[in-house]
């Protein structure tokens, strides 16, 4: 049959995106399409605007998906995930982004940054042509891959005495939760309390563990540090996301100790390899390898 493309019609599409994410996965670190955890974090992020989802483009094969070209927060961005059989379709994928995905400029004009991988040669080609240009600031920024090979047995986990590990099954306090990640990530002064919602809502994703999500508690009570991790038990593979200590408590390691605990879980799990979207060095630090960049290409279009 003739592939065919539709919009997105929300959650059935959901999990039948799930499901051709998980299909298309490749290991060995160099993985082509989104991993099916950045899905379902996206979705229940505050930053994403909702109202647009039916601008996501899926394509169809007889019933089945075999390509996506989404944004991720806001219009303006393009990520595209495509079955290696239907990889002709990305010139179509980009045509769809450039009518659906740009963002409105003030000048009137049109923009899209297009994320493609470094080793995605056809896509670079197509992004070449069309004169896009390659950022190499932070402004879209670009995404280094990194791995974390799950070693068997896991090393001892060290913290300094007075801090503990601990997960959100033992202790989901929301408050402290958003205090952790406001200042976490830079925020000053104390958070808004109606900010308490955002966490309500980080919780909401169909795939959303508690006991995955790993706060260090300092000794007055307060959670210093917490990183969210999602399991993805058919790849058998751990996905770090979002990772945050309060600056009071940096340079203790403490970062370090919820991000190697919530991977030692999902060991204990199953999986065999953890991913981060991130080459700071501070994940270089704890052990991940750098595989790959995902950069984004930017283009103005003028519509006057």
């Amino acid at each position: 049959m003739t592939v065919k493309p539709r919009n997105y019609k929300g959650r059935e599409d959901f999990f039948a995106v799930s499901d051709f994410l998980m299909d298309t996965y490749k290991p060995g670190g160099r993985y082509p399409n989104w991993l099916q955890p950045r899905w379902d974090y996206m979705h229940s992020h505050p930053n994403l605007d909702a109202e647009k989802l039916d601008k996501i483009g899926i394509w169809e094969d007889d019933g089945s998906i075999v390509a996506v070209a989404t944004y991720e927060s806001t219009l303006g961005e393009a990520f595209f995930s495509v079955h290696q059989d239907y990889a002709y379709l990305k010139k179509d994928m980009l045509d769809y982004a450039e009518q659906n995905l740009c963002a409105d400029l003030e000048n009137g004009n049109k923009e899209l940054a297009a994320y493609v991988n470094d080793f995605d040669e056809e896509l670079l080609e197509l992004v070449r042509q069309r004169r896009y240009t390659r950022y190499e600031s932070t402004r879209p920024p670009h995404f280094g891959i990194s791995q974390f090979v799950i070693p068997r047995p896991f090393p001892e986990i060290t913290l300094p005495e007075g801090y503990r590990l601990k997960s959100l099954a033992e202790d989901n306090n929301l408050h402290k939760i958003h205090r952790v990640m406001w200042r976490g990530f830079n925020h000053e002064g104390e958070p808004p309390e109606e900010g308490i919602q955002w966490r309500v809502q980080m919780q909401s994703s169909p795939n959303f563990r508690k006991d995955l999500t790993i706060v260090v508690e300092a000794p007055n009570g307060d959670f210093a540090a917490i990183c969210g991790m999602w399991y993805e038990p058919k790849n058998k593979l751990a996905y770090v996301e979002p990772v945050a200590t309060d600056p009071t408590y940096r340079r203790m390691g403490l970062g370090k100790a919820a991000v190697l605990e919530g991977i030692r879980r999902c060991g204990e799990c199953g999986a065999t390899v953890a991913f981060v979207e991130s080459d700071q060095q501070f994940y270089l630090d704890i052990g991940f390898e750098r595989m790959f960049f995902r950069h984004p290409w930017v283009k103005e279009f003028e519509t006057k």
